[in-house]
This record gives C-alpha cells, sequence and structure tokens, in this order.
C-alpha cells in the first residue's frame, strides 16, 4: 500500500529507551582470540570506492527531475525498479510524520555525553530535518535527532534516499535494525562517521558480529540518491543509480525482518564525531519497494 499521507500524529519513544540505547546495551563477551578473528575478518571484508559523476542511463533509479523538489529530483516512481513494486513513498509535503515512525528521545547507551530530543526532528519545507545543535534545554550540549520506522518492517526489499547533509561533525546513519531487537543484525547503507567527504556502509553479522564494510569517496554536502537492494542473495550499495558496494556471501545476509532507521550521533565527551556547529540531515524523499 502506498502510504503519502503526512497528516498522522509523530511517536516518541519512551526517555531513556531510544533505538541506540538498545543497539549499544547488546553487549556480546569475546575472548583474546575470537577478537583477532574478528579484525582479521574485518580486515578482509573492508574496500574503497570513488563515485564519478551520476550516470542517467543506469538500471537503477535516482528520481525525477524537478525543480519544485528540495533536491531538484522528485521520488523514483511505482515502476522504477524492475521486478519490484512500489509499497511506501513518502515526499513530506506536511508538517508531521506518517504513522509507523517512532521518535529517539533519551541519552544513548555508551555516550553519556549524548543525548537524543524529539524536537530536533521536523518535517518542514518538504524536508525531515534531523537537527544537530547545542540545546539550551539541555545545559547547551549538543543534542541530535534520530527516528525509526519501527511499525514498518521489511523482509528483502529496496530502499531510496534522497539525503544530504549541510556539515560535517556528529555521526549522520541511514540503516536497517532488526525489528526484534536481537542484534546483530544490522546493515549501514550510510554512515558518515562525522565526515563530509565520504561514507562507509557495514554489514555487521554473526553471533561475534563480524563486519563487512565499504567506504566511498563522495561529497556529502550535495544531493544524492542513496539506495540499497537486500535479496536473499546479496546486498546491494548504490548513490545516484551506481553501484559502489555488493555482498554475495549469502551467509552474511540476514533473512530476519528489519526497520528504517535515521540516527545522528555525537560522541563529544569521548572527543570524536563532535560538531564544531549546528548541522542537519535533510531527506527530501524516501521511496521503498517489495519484490514483485
Amino acid at each position: 500500500m502506498i502510504n503519502p499521507s503526512e497528516t498522522a500524529a509523530s511517536y516518541e519513544m519512551p526517555e531513556g529507551n531510544s533505538r541506540w540505547n538498545r543497539r549499544i546495551g547488546v553487549t556480546i563477551v569475546l575472548t583474546a582470540s575470537v577478537v583477532v578473528i574478528a579484525v582479521v575478518l574485518f580486515a578482509l571484508n573492508s574496500s574503497q570506492t570513488t563515485i564519478h559523476p551520476p550516470s542517467f542511463d543506469s538500471q537503477y533509479p535516482t528520481g525525477v527531475s524537478n525543480s519544485s523538489e528540495p533536491s531538484g529530483l522528485a521520488p523514483t516512481g511505482a515502476k522504477s525498479l524492475a521486478g519490484y513494486k512500489l509499497s511506501y513513498l513518502n515526499d513530506f509535503k506536511g508538517t508531521t510524520l506518517d504513522s509507523g515512525w517512532n521518535l529517539f528521545t533519551g541519552i544513548p547507551n555508551g555516550d553519556p555525553g549524548g543525548q537524543f530530543a524529539s524536537s530536533h526532528v521536523v518535517v518542514s519545507k518538504g524536508l525531515l530535518q534531523l537537527n544537530t545543535w547545542k540545546d539550551p534545554a539541555y545545559q547547551n550540549r549538543w543534542i541530535t535527532g534520530g527516528l525509526c520506522q519501527c511499525q514498518v518492517p521489511m523482509t528483502y526489499g529496496a530502499y531510496f534516499i534522497r539525503s544530504r547533509i549541510t556539515a560535517a561533525g556528529p555521526n549522520e546513519v541511514q540503516l536497517l535494525w532488526p525489528k526484534t531487537n536481537t542484534w546483530p543484525p544490522e546493515i549501514d547503507f550510510n554512515e558518515t562517521q562525522g565526515l563530509s567527504t565520504s561514507t562507509t556502509s557495514t554489514l555487521h553479522w554473526g553471533a561475534i558480529n563480524q563486519i563487512d564494510q565499504r567506504t566511498v569517496t563522495v561529497d556529502m554536502l550535495q544531493w544524492h540518491t542513496w539506495g540499497l537492494i537486500w535479496t536473499p542473495k546479496s546486498i546491494t550499495y548504490l548513490v545516484d543509480g551506481q553501484v559502489w558496494g555488493t555482498i554475495s556471501n549469502v551467509t552474511e545476509i540476514t533473512t530476519v525482518p528489519m526497520t528504517l532507521d535515521f540516527e545522528q550521533l555525537a560522541f563529544c565527551s569521548q572527543h570524536r564525531e563532535c560538531p564544531t556547529r549546528p548541522t542537519s540531515m535533510l531527506i527530501d524523499w524516501i521511496t521503498e519497494y517489495t519484490p514483485t
């Protein structure tokens, strides 16, 4: 069912019970030998890609030219991706979120200096905005925004996100998280790690949290269409219609329902990924597809 309505009420997670709390709170005790194995596996499963100007004849959709859209492209269409049907579209034309979304609040576990606040996520001017700024309501600390499409889990499908960031600083993340909150798995398909010149994808899988990571050099301050295609046999990472990473080892690919999350994380108390000025993750639109 296509669900473009912007009139439904927003939802908040209980204070101190954010998805990030649970994400960090999942702890696995590893022996020294397992840690060594995990490091080796990470080294063997990481790569770097440089993206060139977009290819407009790509088999993968990027959006439709439209000067009235903040990003210059309107959402991908119902028949934009062969073998898939459109299941969800949000162009953020109103001032509230659809039903099915939850806002994050509370202190992220593992980052005692961090804080999610629902006031740092807004829908305005045709954009979903996650905003990091020094908030007087929280002792002028850097407070961040986060939310999840927690009520709309999906097993296999495709996601396209038209977004950009306004500055380096916090870690800006677009990811899939298990509906059951049993971690791993996790699919981070756009994670800046505080940078504005590149981003990463990281697949967390297996009982000991093995990691398969990719890095792509790209100007994150510009608008891009980020894509993720998840099938039983592969995970494909896309930007502007170009493939920048593929995972085809089926043992790494999860079969559990996942939900879409957007997060900003400021680790200022740990002296990393800390803003020096207000910054935002701006999302023009989201489209989601299920296999036909």
